[in-house]
C-alpha cells in the first residue's frame, strides 16, 4: 500500500486522487500510528526548506520514517521540496535535511541561467540519462511541469537518473537505492507524471 505524507506541506489530494483513478491502494499519512502495511511513501513538498522541514518534525513521523526508509528500505519517492528535503542541506534554509540521499540543494545562478527568470516555472524537458523502473511506459524526451528556485545537486553522480536544461543544466530526477526524488511536480504533469506515479507504484 502507498503511503501519502501529509505533514501539511504539499498538494495531497492531487496525488490520491491519481491513485484513485489508478484503482492503486493508498493511504493518507498523517501520524505515526497510520503506518501499518504501508509498503511505498511519498513525500510531497511546496514552499521553503525550512518550513518544510519543521513541519515534517512536528508531524511526529520523522523517527517513523527514518526507520521505514533507512532501516526497512522501504521505497519513498520526494517530490518537488520533497525531493530537496531528502539532501543533507539546502541554500535556502540553515536547517539540516533528512541527509537520506550525499546532496545539497544549490540556488539557481543567475549569471549562469541569465535570461531565465526565477522561480523556474513551466514546462521542460526531462531527459533520461540512466535506466530505471520508474522510467517504464515513459516517452522518450518526456515533458513536466516544474516550479522551484533551487535544484538538488548529488555528490555522486551514479544517483542521477536525470537531468533538465534551465540555462544551466540540473539533475531533475535521482536515485539512491530505494529512495527516489523528483524536481518536477508529476501530478500536475498530465500522462507522464501519472505513469511515473503508477511506475512508482509498482516497485
Amino acid at each position: 500500500m502507498i503511503g501519502i505524507i501529509d505533514y501539511g506541506v504539499g498538494n495531497i489530494k492531487a496525488f490520491s486522487n491519481i491513485y484513485k483513478n489508478l484503482n492503486m491502494s493508498y493511504r493518507i499519512l498523517k501520524n505515526s500510528n497510520d503506518f501499518e502495511n504501508i509498503t511505498k511513501l511519498i513525500l510531497p513538498g511546496v514552499g521553503s526548506f525550512d518550513h518544510a522541514m519543521i513541519s515534517l518534525q512536528n508531524s511526529g513521523m520523522r523517527e517513523k520514517l527514518d526507520e521505514l526508509v533507512l532501516e526497512k528500505k522501504i521505497p519513498v519517492i520526494g517530490i518537488c521540496v520533497g525531493m530537496q528535503m531528502l539532501a543533507n542541506s539546502s541554500e535556502e534554509g540553515v536547517l539540516p535535511g533528512l541527509g537520506w540521499i550525499d546532496a545539497t540543494v544549490k540556488k539557481f545562478d543567475k549569471t549562469k541561467i541569465k535570461n531565465c527568470p526565477l522561480p523556474h516555472m513551466g514546462w521542460n524537458t526531462v531527459n533520461i540519462e540512466k535506466k530505471n523502473r520508474i522510467f517504464d511506459s515513459i516517452e522518450d524526451n518526456p515533458r513536466y511541469y516544474f516550479l522551484h528556485s533551487f535544484y538538488f545537486q548529488c555528490e555522486n553522480l551514479t544517483d542521477v537518473l536525470a537531468s533538465s536544461i534551465y540555462g544551466d543544466k540540473f539533475e531533475s530526477i535521482v536515485n539512491h537505492e530505494n529512495i527516489y526524488g523528483i524536481q518536477c511536480h508529476p501530478e500536475k504533469s498530465h500522462h507522464n507524471g501519472i505513469q511515473i506515479l503508477k511506475n512508482f507504484g509498482k516497485i
